[in-house]
């Protein structure tokens, strides 16, 4: 009776594991299609000229997407200005002042801020921005960073509740004052949790194309300044994508293939600099 008990158990648990495991591979089925069916189609529009010229104009053959390179790149750079520090200083707020009244606000906010649409965000940008000064890279930096922002509070607030309350403690026994205490004792023993939230952060909005296409407006040349237009991975995916022109169609894969390789970049480099520090 014992031993059927115990094979009972033994079935039990390998059917089990084989369910878990046809989970994984039925979740990894659409990602590696839509990875290889980028990469097989994107592959054959990458060329020198690819990464050097900037957009053709309508139904001139060849050219490329360094000036949608240059756009996207200077994209999240002002985003990551604006979103880095005040989701960093709301997730030293939460972590390390929860006791203060505004902290429930603040962390509801930020939830609600994560459950936003994206689309829903870049509108608001539209509105405020957009009817202002016009499309341009201020307003879709903007939205941006609003999607940023409890991305990296959520993460800052975790990693610094990592760190055990008896360092703080005995920061403060030795005469050192709590905000000096957060900033070099707490942030210190933080900060490889936090720098990888905020390039897991830099990752999404890379992706990122609702908010793009509300508020940055379409520019096939060089960058001219953060309120004009310029061009962007996003917005060649979605605007060469559906012309009827081949060249164009082909930029589109190209685009797709550079944004996922940038995308996938990053996820690779914070999975590296996570392991190393273990």
């Amino acid at each position: 009776m014992r031993l059927d008990y115990y094979m009972i158990r033994v079935i039990k648990d390998r059917i089990a594991l084989g369910l878990v495991f046809l989970s994984l591979l039925l979740a990894l089925i659409p990602l590696f299609s839509i990875v290889y069916e980028v990469f097989l189609r994107g592959a054959s529009a990458i060329s020198i000229e690819f990464f050097t010229q900037p957009t053709p104009t309508v139904g001139e053959k060849g050219g490329g997407i360094a000036n949608a390179i240059q756009g996207t790149l200077i994209t999240i750079a002002l985003a990551s200005l604006i979103g880095v520090p005040i989701g960093l200083m709301s997730g030293i707020f939460l972590s390390e002042y929860s006791e203060h009244r505004l902290s429930r606000l603040v962390r509801f906010f930020n939830d609600v801020l994560n459950g936003i649409p994206s689309i829903i965000i870049g509108v608001f940008a539209y509105t405020l921005i957009v009817l202002s000064i016009g499309f341009s890279v201020t307003a879709a930096a903007f939205a941006l960073a609003i999607i940023m922002i409890p991305i990296v509070s959520r993460t800052t607030e975790e990693a610094m509740k990592l760190v055990p309350l008896s360092i703080r403690e005995a920061a403060i026994a030795l005469g050192i004052p709590r905000w000096k205490t957060v900033t070099t004792v707490v942030l210190k023993g933080a900060r490889k949790a936090i720098v990888t939230g905020i390039l897991l952060g830099v990752a999404r909005i890379a992706g990122e194309s609702a908010p793009v296409l509300v508020t940055m407006g379409y520019w096939r040349w060089w960058f001219e300044g953060l309120d004009r237009p310029t061009a962007n991975l996003a917005l060649n995916v979605f605007i060469f994508g559906i012309s009827p022109f081949e060249n164009w169609i082909m930029l589109a894969w190209g685009s797709a293939l550079v944004l996922i390789m940038l995308v996938l970049g990053i996820n690779v480099f914070v999975k590296a600099y996570v392991w190393r520090g273990y």
